[in-house]
Parts: C-alpha cells; structure tokens; sequence
C-alpha cells in the first residue's frame, strides 16, 4: 500500500493518522513545520494537532519557512497552540493576537532562521513535521510545492513526522535542489554561479530511523490571493520598465536585464506581469516564491528558467501548471530559503529585486511591516536578504490607501525595515525615484516630485522646506515627523482637514 509513495519498504510500519502523529507533539516542545507562502506546508498534522489542543491544552514554539495555508494558523491560534512564532505570517486571527501580545512573534530575514539553528543561537526543533510527496529508497525526503526550511528541520530535529499528501502529483520528484553550507569556521563558497545551476541533491537526506511517523493526506494547498492588475500596478509596472530601458540604453543592463526577484502579493506580481509587454528577452528568476506572472512570462516567451523556494498559484493557473509541469519542468527548480535568499549568491548573481513597501519616507527608509510603527502585518521575510544585497534594490507601492487617507510616503517612517543605504529606486503609480548617488536632500526632492500623491505633496514640501530651514544632513522637524501618523491613529486620515 503506497509503495510508490513510500519505497523504504520498513517505514510502511511507521503509517499512523494524523491524530496520532500529533500526539508525538507535546506541551513545550519546539516544532518545525514545513510550509511557505501558502506552499507545501503539512496539513492534517497540524489540523489534529489544534483538535487535541482544543481538549487537551498545551503550546509550542512553531518555526517554519513562510506564511501557511488552509488556515492553519488561524486554526492554530485559536486552539492556544501558538506560544511563540517564527520567521512569517500572513493570517489576521494570529496578527490579532501578536499584537495583542498572547503570542509571541519573531520577525526575521528568512535566510537567517536555519543559520541560527546551525549554530545553536535558536532552539533547534524537537520535531520536524514535514510535507512530501514521497519517500525515497534511501528514507530520503521528497518535498512537494516548497521547499522553505524544511530541510534543515528535518536534518536538525531528533524526530520527524513525514506527511505524504496524495493531493500532489509524483512529477514534482526531481524539481527540488536540496544544498546545505558546511559549517562554519571552515564553510566553503556555495558553489551556485548560475541561476539554472543544480548543486545538491532532489530529496531531503536524513537517517530514516529518525522517521517515527507516516500520514497520508489528501489535501491540495491554499490557492493564492493575488488580484490581477490595475490601473494603479500598471502604472508602477510602466514607469519600471521605462527605468530599465534607461538602463540599457546607458549600457548598464543588457536587453535580458539581471535575474528577477519579486516579493510575494498583488503588486510584485503584477509588476512582474507588466514584463509580458516589454522588449526585453530571454530573462531568468532568481527568487523566493514563483507565482503566477512566472509562468506568465513561461508562456508569453519572455522567461528562460526560474529559481525559487516555493510555487504559489492562483486558482487561475494552477490546474494548468501542475497538470502539466512536465511543460516548465527543466526550466524550474526549488532550493531551501536559505539558498534562495543568501546573501553571496544574491550579490554574486546581481539580483534585481522587487519587494513591497508598507510606507516610505522622503529620504528613502522603508517600513514593511508595521502600520502606525506598532502592529505588525506580516514580517520583513525575504525583502531584507535581496535588499542589502542586490545589484538592484526596488521597493514598489501605490502612493496612497484606505481611499486616499493614508499615504504611503510620509514625512518620517514610523518603523524602519530597510535604511536610506540599501535602497536604490521606489515607485508608486506616480512615478520613480532613481536614489542613486544622491545625498538626503537630492533623495527627498526626488522622491517628494516623482512619487508622491498630489493630495499629499505641497504638505510634503512645506514639511521638507521648513526642516532644511531648520538644517542637518538629514533634515527633520522632529515635533511634527510623525504628525501624519498621531492624525491617523486619532482621526482616521493623515492630513489634518
């Protein structure tokens, strides 16, 4: 029974529910959980794990590569599961009670959570639940639509719970590069010079006697959220590409620009949409999560290969991708987070990378991740690990939400992810901001004529005059920098009526 799911004939005795499994996690323990970005995360593990809690209480410290799907952490929250969480998230009940403090999160550069394990500054998992789509000859792990942390989870904790999920097609068996870094002080280079490079091995290699649990599931992941273009992403993506013929013409980029990255979520993808339409050929992804303008750009020609952690569709092109993958196959692979992230392989590669920002301020700092400064959305994930590193660093926006009350570039950030030194160009649906080689107050009138909301721009230069009377490299009043956010928070709407 599913021998050609699990060909270790010794672990069929390792086949038990998800009920059961769950009940190898205990009240304390420190759980490693496959999943990114809506991807390859376990599900019925979990979902027993939740139903046990609601009888039985207990918590756990969940680490797991991104954000998970089917509602997991909602459903986790809910139970009590949840004591602390890490490195990401994307569900509103858990950032509910993050932020009411009933859980404690910790927000990282997703290229760093296994490098901390690796050298004991984390707790390392004492069990590792893990999706797959099957079990190799060797008790080696198959991963399905993600890759994340799972191997190193898996290599790490002292015992495993493997989930085979029949929902997943066996085809997905050989699009996966599992690679580790050896150990530092005697780490060698990551031997990755080439985005199509393939450096490690198809599965996950651990000793199968760690292997105390097999469940069979049947459950398809969570499609993704992304909304198709608008007028607004559209904007952004024209005013980008005019940027990068600029750079060809000045002979800084080639007609195939560098390898792409882009940051999950409706504008990232619809940036990268906006590529269909452009001159430029024969391009490469050198990425956390491929989404559906990936293989967009597949179809339309434009895309050579594509490197990534995970695979998150929507509804739209899921079925025609996974149901033929055999299509894109040798033009994919999906490697561990920590590879697809690292900071040498994104500096050697020359990434250009394209991530979201929450709010910008007139010098050029960008906040990802916590609205009024305080309460967190989702966590900086990957758009701290390309940013500081990449040949290109890119943030993306509309200049205003909540129907104008807000906007996005302010006189002040109200909490930094990325600082004025790694970001190179930002763009609303107003403009672009070249930052290049321009001093404070260059990047202010830059971003202040090109990038800001008519409504908000004559109190963004009355704010910025008045504060280079008052002088400094960077100048700020700083009774009045958070003003638009006090307003806010106070009345609803930044600017005072």
């Amino acid at each position: 029974m599913y021998a050609d799911r699990i060909r270790l004939p010794v672990l069929h005795s390792k086949l038990m529910s998800a009920a059961e499994a769950a009940a190898l996690i205990q009240d304390g323990m420190t759980v490693g959980m496959s999943g990114f970005t809506r991807a390859g995360e376990a599900k019925a593990v979990p979902l027993a794990l939740a139903e046990r809690a609601r009888q039985t209480p207990l918590r756990i410290s969940l680490m797991t590569g991104a954000s998970l799907g089917n509602d997991l952490d909602k459903q986790l929250t809910e139970a009590g599961v949840l004591a602390r969480r890490m490195p990401f998230q994307v569900d509103a009940t858990l950032r509910k009670a993050i932020n009411e403090g009933s859980v404690m999160f910790i927000d990282q550069h997703l290229s760093e959570t296994v490098e901390q394990l690796r050298n004991h500054q984390l707790k390392k998992p004492d069990i590792a639940v893990i999706e797959a789509v099957a079990i190799t000859e060797q008790g080696h792990i198959v991963p399905t639509t993600s890759v994340g942390n799972s191997a190193s989870f898996a290599i790490f904790a002292e015992k495993v719970i493997v989930e085979i999920n029949l929902a997943h097609h066996t085809n997905l068996e050989g699009l996966h590069d599992i690679y580790i870094p050896t150990y530092r002080p005697t780490r060698t280079p990551i031997p990755l010079t080439r985005v199509d490079d393939r450096i490690g091995t198809p599965a996950i290699p651990i000793d199968p006697a760690k292997i105390v649990a097999v469940v069979i599931s049947n459950q398809p992941d969570s499609p993704s959220t992304v909304l198709p273009p608008d007028a607004e992403t559209q904007a952004i993506a024209d005013h980008l590409i005019d940027f990068f013929k600029r750079e060809v013409a000045a002979g800084r980029m080639s007609n195939n620009l560098a390898p792409l990255q882009a940051g999950i979520g409706s504008i990232a993808n619809a940036v990268m949409c906006g590529l269909l339409e452009s001159p430029f050929e024969d391009l490469t992804m050198y990425s956390e999560v491929l989404q559906d303008s990936t293989f967009d750009l597949f179809d339309a020609g434009k895309l050579r290969f594509a490197s990534g952690s995970s695979i998150t569709l929507s509804t739209r092109r899921n079925a025609d991708v996974f149901g033929n993958l055999e299509r894109y196959k040798d033009r994919l692979v999906l490697r561990p987070q920590e590879i697809s992230n690292h900071p040498e392989v994104v500096r050697r590669l020359g990434i250009i990378g394209i991530n979201t920002a929450l709010e910008f301020d007139i010098y050029g700092n960008v906040n990802s991740t916590h609205v009024g400064g305080t309460k967190m959305m989702n966590g900086i994930g990957g758009s701290g690990d390309f940013a500081r590193n990449a040949h290109l660093a890119i943030f993306v926006t509309k200049s205003t939400a909540k129907g104008g009350a807000i906007s996005s570039v302010v006189p002040m950030a109200s909490h930094v992810d990325h600082n004025e030194h790694d970001v190179d160009i930002l763009v609303t649906e107003q403009g672009l901001a070249d930052l290049r080689g321009l001093a404070p107050r260059e990047r202010a009138r830059a971003i202040i004529d090109n990038c800001v909301h008519p409504d908000y721009r004559e109190a963004l230069n009355d704010y910025f005059a008045r504060a280079c009377a008052k002088g400094g490299h960077t100048p700020h009043l700083l009774r009045e920098a958070l003003q638009w956010h006090i307003n806010l928070e106070e009345t609803g709407r930044m600017l005072a009526s």
